[in-house]
């Protein structure tokens, strides 16, 4: 502590953990959290809260921000947009994915990735791989050396062509998993059944964007979480699917979690706000906008997912962030044209308000606690991805990434977010919660009212091996 007193004291606080809810001051020194008590002495600078819930800085753990992808197609956010639209949204740390291209070596993704970022993000950041070409290079070599680097995460795909592994591939990746400490991340959707269905659908001249949802319907979700999860038990790693969205799939992570494997689930806003009818109801574009995948399913799905929430079958809650502007030839009209579902860029935006959208219909509405957002938002990704207890948590010595919450109701609309995309999915939902303040690093980043930019803020952050690790010897 310097001698004469703190950096910054946030008063009269109502603090939430993961485990506890409790009153206090909040003493900051040099970024980061020095004290936890009533009555500090005064600060350099002084925050009241005047008796609001302060969390935790959420942690994005599943966002895509400037990743490179095929032309003409671009993300409408980079490290600058992204960081700015997370801040204001309360989340300040985010770990979006460097993408190993096929033939391509993982190593050059990472340099390519860092250089993407460098000097733009306004709030910390570490990286997930994505292996889409598990060479003998790479398993042997560059996988592990990344590793021990402090990429300790990794996402494997089941379906898109351009990332997709077949499972001798996915066994191999795993092995590597297992061995070295990694966290495996699955997108589980059986592939050939999508390509089989969208020729099917194509073929009767089935392309308007609701029929995305026909070409991956719950059963080739539930397919491949089941293969996921066999081979997962094959290699005995722990694994952790990516953005769950519906029942069937859910059933069959119990059905693990009663065997007991260690696997562990996210999902993410769409799956709770959104329906399969958000893509559409005729063969109008306006669709589009909700196109990712998986899709959102229907209403008693949602109602699944909700209980998953509360009952700790999910782990994490992820944005899935992934900006394309609507209205943008680089997005979701690819060359300037309206083109068939099979060609619309997968992924909607999602950074700014995957906190508020769960504090204000999870914790306000009485589906989970207080203490299961933070789980869920912040300290579960921090201890899945290896940035525990430095990010997730207030605690002594902890990074001062906090969020002061305002409990008032009003109408969201793209209007208030700091995105580049040109539409939230969310329009028009009535909200009862936003980040009244956002600290990082205890400097104000988002007051209410106006971010605050310092573009090179954020600093990368090597992870440590998560804290999950297999059950058997």
């Amino acid at each position: 502590m310097r001698p004469d007193g703190f950096d910054l004291v946030v008063r009269n606080a109502r603090v939430a953990t993961a485990a506890d809810v409790f009153g206090c001051d909040i003493g900051i020194v040099g970024g980061r959290i020095a004290t936890l008590g009533d009555g500090l002495p005064r600060g350099e600078c002084e925050i009241d809260a005047a008796g609001r819930i302060v969390t935790p800085g959420g942690v994005d753990a599943h966002c895509h921000l400037d990743q490179p992808m095929a032309p003409p197609v671009r993300m409408a956010d980079d490290f600058d947009t992204g960081t700015r639209a997370a801040a204001c949204g309360g989340t300040t740390t985010v770990i979006p994915f460097a993408a190993q291209h096929k033939g391509g070596s993982l190593r050059d993704a990472v340099v390519d990735y860092h250089h993407r970022a460098e000097g733009k993000a306004h709030v910390d950041y570490a990286f997930h791989l994505i292996v889409s070409d598990p060479t003998p290079t790479v398993l042997a070599d560059e996988l592990p050396a990344l590793i021990a680097e402090g990429y300790t995460s990794f996402k494997i795909y089941m379906t898109y062509d351009d990332l997709k592994l077949d499972d001798g591939q996915i066994l191999d990746t795993l092995a590597v998993a297992r061995q070295y400490g990694a966290m495996a991340m699955i997108h589980a959707e059986n592939a050939d059944c999508i390509e089989w269905l969208t020729r099917k659908l194509e073929a009767a001249g089935r392309t308007a964007p609701r029929f995305h949802a026909h070409a991956r319907p719950m059963l080739v979700e539930r397919e491949a979480t089941h293969r996921a999860i066999a081979l997962a038990e094959l290699v005995d790693v722990p694994i952790l699917i990516v953005h769950v969205s519906g029942r069937e799939a859910v059933e069959q992570i119990r059905w693990a979690r009663g065997h007991g494997l260690q696997v562990h689930a996210e999902t993410c806003p769409q799956y709770l706000f959104l329906t399969a009818e958000d893509l559409g109801i005729d063969d109008s574009y306006q669709g589009a906008r909700c196109v990712c995948s998986p899709p959102p399913r229907d209403k008693a799905n949602q109602q699944v997912i909700w209980d998953g929430l509360a009952d700790g079958l999910f782990t994490v809650f992820s944005s899935d962030h992934a900006p394309f502007r609507y209205e943008a030839p680089e997005g979701k009209k690819p060359g300037g044209r309206e083109v068939p579902f099979r060609h619309i860029p997968n992924g909607i935006p999602g950074i700014e308000t995957r906190l508020a959208l769960l504090y204000s219909e999870g914790v306000l509405g009485g589906r989970i606690t207080l203490e299961r957002f933070v789980a869920l938002t912040a300290t579960n990704p921090a201890k899945a991805y290896g940035l525990h207890p430095r990010k997730g948590t207030i605690a002594i010595g902890s990074d001062a990434d906090l969020v002061i919450w305002d409990e008032r109701e009003f109408v969201l609309g793209n209007s208030r977010l700091h995105h580049a995309v040109d539409y939230t999915p969310y329009e028009g939902i009535t909200l009862r919660a936003w980040p009244g303040v956002t600290l990082a690093g205890g400097e104000v980043v988002w007051d209410g009212e106006r971010f605050h930019p310092r573009a090179g803020r954020g600093r990368f952050l090597a992870c440590a091996a998560p804290m999950l690790r297999p059950r058997r010897g």
